[in-house]
């Protein structure tokens, strides 16, 4: 696959068993004996209790809101999984890409920094923020988040390929190539480039870059398709 660019729970109530009681000897019932036994039922439904909700049942409801296009409740369930334990990962990450698609950038750029307390200053943590930074439009942010992220971990693909297509929608091209052929190949690079001159307009430098990545891999699919798509 060629690197491009990106971006039921059911809760068990237990219930009593209701056992039968015959009579003794033949005895005719005068429907005391069984008067007894439905008190005792009554009282095994009255102390039995429902399981707790815990942070994995939470979690569990937020993915399936999502995958039925519920964002709202997603988030919700996510956050009372957090709620119930503050630090765990998976809740923590969807609860920053909800939020993000909810362009809740504020919401998601707290949640992304939470996220890193919880995972020890992970490089992909940094991706994340990095990208929220920018989809809120702080640039600065952004940059700071992604250079971070490098630190922690140079060959950290999610953060060098954020940071160069960043740079590259700048229009800062030297600096957008250096971070690129980092993790990527010559004519993945080019490919990349070409989508960011593809995505501003600019159809004869994306034409051009599109070539270039045929030229160095002439088996590049994608690349050819998106320069007949221009043609």
């Amino acid at each position: 696959m060629r690197k491009a660019l990106k971006s039921i729970a059911c809760l068990m109530i237990p219930i009593a068993t209701l056992a039968g009681c015959g009579g003794k000897g033949g005895n005719v019932d005068d429907g005391r004996a069984s008067d007894k036994q439905g008190a005792r039922a009554k009282s095994a439904f009255d102390t039995a209790r429902e399981p707790a909700i815990t942070f994995e049942t939470r979690y569990a409801a937020g993915q399936l809101a999502e995958s039925q296009n519920n964002s709202a409740n997603a988030m919700k369930q996510y956050e009372e999984a957090l709620r119930l334990k503050p630090d765990h990962v998976a809740s923590l990450y969807r609860l920053g890409v909800v939020a993000a698609q909810m362009k809740q950038y504020p919401k998601a750029i707290e949640t992304w920094k939470r996220y890193l307390k919880a995972t020890h200053d992970s490089a992909g943590g940094y991706a994340n923020l990095g990208f929220c930074y920018e989809l809120s439009g702080d640039r600065q942010g952004a940059e700071g988040a992604y250079q971070k992220g490098i630190a922690k971990d140079p060959r950290s693909e999610p953060c060098r390929l954020n940071y160069g297509l960043m740079l590259a929608r700048q229009d800062r091209m030297t600096d957008a190539i250096a971070q690129l052929r980092t993790v990527l190949t010559p004519a993945e690079v080019s490919y990349n480039l070409g989508s960011i001159h593809e995505q501003r307009g600019r159809k004869e430098q994306a034409k051009a870059e599109y070539q270039k990545a045929l030229a160095l891999d002439p088996a590049f699919h994608d690349a050819k398709q998106r320069l007949a798509a221009l043609d």
